[in-house]
């Protein structure tokens, strides 16, 4: 089975855009309820900037159908970003020394911090996990985490952290995926039931990003499409949207339709999912590319 959807219902400028969600819709409900009518998957990505409550997560498996998934990005401070301290859990905050309190972003290193947090943060997807709508929990680590054994282990450990939950890792460093190194890494990660994913992006011959190379190292294949806008997307400064404008074009999306169908081969289950998610992009290419899936005979949803 093939998964269709998008890295978020409720960004902003897919809001404003009044191309998906139609006007009588105002709610974050309605909203949810809406999205959850014409796709079958999402995932959450303001999970990586706060830890959601438990009750959050509760309203999101009851405002959904039965066999809806959510995935959710890692909270940032488990990928090794920095975080607002006012984010952190009481315990966690009120540990930190009194000079980063009040700054902009920390970074947390203590392993027992880690733990807790990762607890916490596993206690709000709860009600996700019982009303069996969790999906995985996409780990998609800095530029700056560069291959190395060390951070081969950080992978196994983060897995552990999750305490059997699924997750998925996304490199953002080309020192991952070189041709000489791409076998061990994958290796690595079957080895560790961890799932790889897949991510397009722009490219500029150097390690600033990563190559699409659809493996796939579960049972599960994850593909992220983030656009191809280049121009923007290492632009410091900018509205993080603006990175992800850029809609695929049809020829652009049949690329994608041998390896995904490829995919489902092997996976029980193939997650496609848009995270060019300005304006209303993401929701028109990932429709588009549902249908070309259909057209080919694929289960696609």
């Amino acid at each position: 089975m093939i998964r269709a959807g998008t890295c978020s219902w409720t960004e902003k400028s897919l809001i404003r855009s009044g191309e998906f969600y139609p006007g009588v819709i105002k709610t974050a409900e309605d909203r949810l309820r809406h999205y959850a009518e014409n796709f079958s998957t999402v995932e959450v990505d303001s999970t990586y900037y706060a830890i959601p409550s438990s009750s959050t997560s509760s309203l999101w498996a009851e405002r959904t159908p039965q066999d809806f998934i959510f995935h959710v990005k890692a909270y940032g401070a488990l990928t090794g970003h920095g975080v607002d301290p006012k984010t952190l859990p009481p315990e966690i905050a009120s540990s930190l020394p009194l000079a980063d309190r009040d700054k902009r972003y920390v970074y947390l290193k203590n392993a027992a911090s880690l733990e807790s947090i990762a607890g916490r943060f596993r206690e709000s997807l709860s009600p996700l996990i019982t009303a069996r709508k969790m999906g995985v929990t996409v780990f998609q680590f800095p530029p700056w985490f560069h291959y190395s054994k060390a951070n081969m282990e950080r992978l196994a450990d983060c897995k552990k952290l999750m305490h059997g939950l699924d997750i998925a890792v996304e490199f953002r460093h080309g020192s991952w995926l070189l041709p000489a190194r791409v076998g061990e890494v994958l290796d690595f990660l079957r080895e560790n039931g961890i799932t790889f994913v897949a991510a397009d992006e722009p490219q500029y011959g150097n390690m600033a990003t990563i190559p699409f190379i659809p493996a796939v190292t579960t049972d599960m294949a994850y593909f992220r499409f983030h656009g191809r806008n280049g121009e923007n997307w290492l632009r410091r400064g900018i509205e993080t949207s603006l990175r992800y404008d850029y809609l695929y074009s049809d020829a652009e999306l049949e690329e994608f339709v041998p390896p995904v169908m490829k995919a489902a081969t092997t996976a029980a289950t193939v997650f496609t999912m848009f995270n060019n998610c300005h304006g209303s992009s993401a929701v028109r290419n990932t429709i588009s590319f549902r249908e070309l899936l259909k057209r080919k005979n694929a289960d696609a949803r």
